[in-house]
């Protein structure tokens, strides 16, 4: 290891003091432990595939960076390289760092497509820089910081309106088109973009969840937030032949924002408003929202979606102290599941008061 990577693993090191000091606190199991050996009885096979049974039951760069992820922050070494080993196997398969985007199990060709998600190549360098620190593996840092490097140089434009704020492209092909930039608000995860930049080196990154807050303000003061738009050199317009809703994408903006301690950042607090005012029994949480008028367009009985609206509804009160987040159940798919599991996560690392009652 060189001078360079020394620095980077220190300061990764520092940056993640404080969830690898939990984890080892005492040797002490993390608190999400048993949540956590439910989800992966629920949707991960022994080889590490993740498996999202409402999709075909395919796997994704998302959800294999999600379940990395998850491994590293809860110290599991075998399901890490369980996870780890299946996606290098099967979605490793571009020419660069980057992972493809989906893999399905009963295609001819299980990898039809080569382009990658930029959230799913994010979260897996987050968790190998996590990883470095809870499972002390240095080594995995050189990964972390090869897959940044490709994010930069792939996925990571300059705003269509000149401001020169960068934005995180949803993958390397597809999303540029001549009218604009496609852009998903919930890719961006300022937290896994500070943590990769400051564990790397690729500062970039560091840039972008910063410009990223910057247009995530901008689009908050339109309504909430979508789960797809298309920024333009005059505004913004919704994408054609994609939802503007703020749905399934979308839900994802406020519980990001939380777990990298931006609770206070507009997106949240819109929601948050939105919520109460839709006066909707929590016997169902709102999924779909007009992202204008509030006007709730579809509920889900999940409690992984419960689970970010309690979280969200915390957040935006600072005086409250406790939360109703449901308790965590894998009696859900895989999606509301795994948010679920990342809302409990996320309000242990940065909303303690928000503590499930």
């Amino acid at each position: 290891m060189n001078r360079r990577e020394m620095i980077r693993a220190a300061l990764a090191a520092t940056l993640l003091v404080r969830p690898a000091a939990a984890l080892a606190q005492d040797a002490a199991p993390h608190p999400l432990q048993p949540a956590w050996t439910a989800w992966k009885a629920a949707v991960m096979t022994p080889e590490g595939r993740i498996v999202d049974a409402l999709q075909q039951g395919a796997s994704h760069s998302e959800s294999q960076g999600y379940g990395l992820l998850l491994a590293a922050t809860l110290g599991d070494a075998a399901a890490f390289d369980a996870i780890d080993a299946w996606t290098m196997a099967h979605l490793a398969v571009r020419p660069d760092a980057l992972l493809a985007w989906r893999w399905l199990p009963d295609a001819a060709a299980p990898v039809p497509d080569l382009n990658n998600a930029s959230d799913g190549d994010l979260f897996y360098a987050w968790a190998l820089v996590r990883a470095a620190v809870t499972l002390n593996r240095p080594e995995l840092i050189p990964r972390a910081t090869a897959i940044a490097g490709a994010l930069a140089a792939t996925c990571i434009v300059a705003h269509p309106d000149g401001s020169g704020r960068q934005v995180l492209t949803p993958a390397a092909a597809g999303f540029q088109r001549e009218t604009g930039l496609v852009f998903n608000p919930a890719y961006l995860m300022p937290l896994a973009l500070r943590e990769v930049a400051t564990a790397t080196g690729v500062a970039a990154l560091r840039i972008c969840a910063s410009d990223g807050l910057s247009i995530l303000s901008d689009l908050a003061s339109a309504g909430l937030m979508p789960d797809w738009i298309e920024l333009r050199a005059d505004g913004t317009a919704p994408a054609a032949d994609l939802s503007d809703a703020t749905g399934y994408d979308a839900l994802r903006v406020p519980l990001f924002l939380i777990w990298s301690g931006d609770a206070d950042h507009a997106a949240v607090t819109n929601q948050a408003r939105a919520d109460a005012a839709a006066q909707v029994a929590w016997g169902g949480a709102p999924t779909r929202m007009d992202r204008l008028t509030g006007r709730v367009l579809e509920l889900s009985p999940d409690a992984g979606y419960a689970a970010i609206r309690r979280l969200t509804a915390c957040a935006a009160t600072p005086q409250q102290t406790g939360s109703f987040v449901p308790a965590f159940t894998t009696d859900q798919p895989y999606y509301p599941a795994t948010l679920h599991l990342m809302t409990l996560l996320a309000q242990t690392e940065t909303l303690p008061r928000c503590v499930p009652l």
